[in-house]
């Protein structure tokens, strides 16, 4: 009996740490198809934005760069496809181990259970049984062999229900396997897809690489003008918010222009600021991440270094700009071209969304999350519709990628 009892609790045991094993792989193949979810919505943007641009004849530069980030994101697809395939390869072998387990307990709980059913067999009168209790030497010993004929039944029954659960785990074990080995199947499968996708924009972006050196000076002069623009824009961006910095502590009686002297209400806007680091909005409702922060090498000339001191996101024409937070409208930039910047202060940070067609919002005015600014400009010769958005603490450049959700 202390033999049958030790195993039972062995088998419990080995029974939690594969259950454990599994819920723990479970969440991770979870998580991975999520992530995969997300690449293939962001690829299929991709080419929705890309197609849109052909349509209104888009320049070659811009079709160059989504090419570049189209052929990063596939690749990142390649690696979390492959990462879920190792996954199952361990899901599928932990299952296998698994599998070998039960089997061997099943075949030591039918021996066993074949040794009740003989003891029971020489056993199975009811004459026998009661010829047991009536030769006890007194009352106690009787009710004891009573109790044990009571506690064998119930074993044997339970020896014949826990054989029936483990064959029964064995089927449902033996189905994971095959499910596992088809989605496998099916991920590889994918891959090779993805693999083959990946080729043919890699030799597109090669054809555009040839179309682009062969017309080498005025595209050129094109990125020149480009990063003359962009530092501008930046020189512009900083100047503007250490006049609202020394415009703010002016009214407190403060000369400081580098930082804000906050109001315990702003110390409190601040604080929720602060406190949503990695979980603010994004600042359109749809629309993907072209250009990430800091520096980075150009698509076309590799040695040509250029800064990015906020993200840019491209959208769909007509597409709106977004508060992120609460605050309020420090000011409205506009450049020679009529473009249009709105400057949101939240406390000491400040979030700003450059490259509007219009502003619906000025000076002054209060804002909340999610509302509308002005409608992003689309370039009239290439198609595209781009946001710069910057995120500033006081006169510190913020990388938005970690305070924006999955940006």
């Amino acid at each position: 009996m202390f033999v049958i009892k030790t195993f039972h609790l062995l088998f419990g045991i080995v029974f939690l740490f594969f259950g454990s094993i599994s819920y723990a792989q479970s969440n991770e193949q979870k998580a991975l198809e999520a992530r995969r979810a997300v690449l293939q919505k962001e690829i299929a943007e991709m080419n929705r934005l890309l197609s849109e641009e052909k349509k209104e004849k888009g320049s070659v530069l811009e079709e160059m760069e989504a090419l570049d980030q189209k052929i990063n994101i596939r690749q990142e697809l390649i690696r979390v496809t492959n990462q879920q395939s190792n996954l199952l390869n361990r899901q599928i072998n932990a299952n296998v181990r698994k599998i070998s387990k039960l089997r061997e307990d099943l075949e030591l709980l039918k021996e066993d259970y074949a040794q009740l059913i003989v003891h029971s067999y020489q056993n199975r009168s009811d004459q026998n049984r009661l010829m047991f209790l009536l030769s006890s030497d007194n009352f106690f010993q009787a009710f004891k062999r009573f109790q044990y004929l009571k506690q064998y039944a119930q074993h044997r029954k339970q020896q014949g229900e826990e054989i029936q659960d483990m064959t029964t785990e064995l089927m449902t074990l033996n189905k994971e396997l095959v499910d596992q080995r088809n989605v496998k199947t099916k991920l590889l499968e994918e891959n090779r897809v993805i693999k083959r996708q990946l080729t043919k924009e890699t030799a597109a972006q090669k054809e555009l690489l040839r179309t682009i050196r062969a017309n080498e000076s005025r595209y050129a002069n094109i990125i020149q003008e480009k990063r003359k623009e962009t530092r501008r824009i930046d020189r512009e961006i900083e100047r503007l918010i250490r006049t609202a910095i020394a415009s703010s502590n002016k009214a407190s009686g403060s000369a400081n222009t580098t930082a804000f002297s906050l109001t315990p209400e702003a110390k409190l806007l601040a604080s929720n600021f602060s406190s949503n680091k990695g979980k603010l909005i994004w600042p359109v409702e749809k629309g993907i991440k072209s250009q990430g922060f800091g520096v980075y090498a150009d698509k076309i000339y590799p040695g040509i270094k250029h800064q990015n001191n906020g993200v840019t996101i491209t959208t769909n024409k007509g597409e709106k700009a977004r508060a992120i937070f609460e605050g309020e409208v420090v000011t409205v930039m506009t450049d020679k071209m009529g473009r249009k910047g709105v400057f949101i202060r939240h406390g000491n940070y400040i979030s700003m969304y450059w490259n509007l067609a219009n502003s619906y919002v000025q000076k002054g005015d209060k804002v909340a999350a999610k509302e509308e600014l002005g409608q992003i400009y689309t370039n009239r010769f290439n198609g595209v519709t781009k946001l710069k958005f910057y995120l500033y603490q006081d006169t510190k450049k913020l990388n938005p990628e970690e305070w924006i959700y999955r940006l």
